[in-house]
């Protein structure tokens, strides 16, 4: 953690550290925390401001000041804004002048959420040495939507702190517009809806409604669009139709029957050879596999083959059956 972020402070009275009435009031089970705190020591240490407001680690600051400890090691974070510092301090709900709009609350939420971040990797940290409490490693896993290393509980915590709710949804949806507001990826015509819809939660409208509205419209940017064919493609595209086409008619000629002098057909014994080996040639194929695997342009052979033998067999049956009717 950068130096100018914060700083340890080893010995830091407890009854100096301020908690604010937003903090959960009941710190639940804290024998084993306590029992890890007497073994091990106090390996992550809580987070202050500099003024001595608490930011994180309530649960640790309950279980130290149970095992009557009159001082402990703090974390001195630096930076933080005056509105999240003036929140966290409130003892009273009551001394709030002005009741925090969406806007605030979602601004506010982030910027604890991220100092929950900061703590979180210092706890991470501090598991290495095989600490196992709810207080170091409770966090369980990645939340819906939630950005990488940001879990549920750390979210639930955010806004507790800040309305006093474990619910985050409405803070992550303003956080959301205020993400595609803000970057200059966003599509020009998304970061006006967003724009326009954070003016408007401001003025009081519901959060989800707009939310929904702008995000539909976000992904709808983000599918692949259809390719628009121009007049050279589609030219080329005819093309290619009308040349294969005309082979396909070629191959049906060349099977027609021609008397002329000049023709070269092949003996019936070799007509014989081949219908031989043919012979159940259906049973040896997957006609799924070949429905999967056929080429447009191997399918397009077979069908001319099988197109000219139809019309081949049935001139032979034509054929055979002038043969064998008896001359007037």
């Amino acid at each position: 953690m950068p130096e100018t972020r914060g700083h340890i402070e080893l010995d830091r009275a407890i009854d100096s550290i301020l908690v604010g009435t937003r903090h959960r009031k009941d710190p639940g089970d804290l024998q084993a925390l306590m029992e890890s705190i007497e073994q091990l020591g106090l390996l992550q240490p809580v987070t202050i401001t500099p003024e001595g407001v608490l930011v994180c680690g309530w649960r640790r600051l309950e279980a130290v000041r149970r095992l009557g400890y009159r001082s402990m090691k703090v974390w001195v974070r630096s930076g933080i804004s005056d509105k999240l510092h003036a929140l966290l301090a409130q003892q009273d709900d009551n001394e709030l002048h002005k009741p925090l709009n969406e806007l605030e609350k979602a601004s506010l939420y982030r910027e604890l959420k991220a100092l929950r971040a900061e703590e979180a990797a210092r706890r991470k940290q501090a598991n290495q040495f095989g600490v196992n409490d709810a207080e170091y490693t409770g966090d369980s896993g990645c939340a819906p939507g939630a950005q990488p290393g940001e879990t549920g509980r750390a979210r639930r915590q955010a806004a507790m702190a800040i309305t006093g709710k474990g619910s985050y949804n409405t803070h992550e949806r303003v956080c959301a517009l205020m993400d595609w507001a803000a970057r200059k990826a966003t599509p020009p015509e998304i970061r006006a809806m967003a724009n326009d819809a954070l003016r408007r939660i401001e003025e009081g409208e519901p959060v989800k409604p707009l939310y929904r509205e702008v995000k539909a419209a976000y992904d709808k940017t983000q599918e692949p669009q259809p390719e628009v064919e121009t007049d050279l493609a589609r030219l080329a595209r005819e093309a290619l139709e009308r040349a294969k086409r005309e082979e396909a008619a070629k191959g049906r000629h060349k099977l027609s029957r021609n008397h002329g002098a000049s023709s070269h057909y092949r003996s019936v014994r070799s007509f014989n050879l081949t219908w031989t080996e043919l012979d159940g040639w259906t049973e040896m194929y997957d006609v799924d596999q070949l429905a999967a695997e056929l080429t447009p342009t191997d399918w397009q052979r077979f069908d001319q083959v099988v197109t000219a033998t139809i019309a081949f067999r049935d001139q032979l049956i034509a054929a055979r059956r002038n043969r064998s009717t008896p001359a007037p």
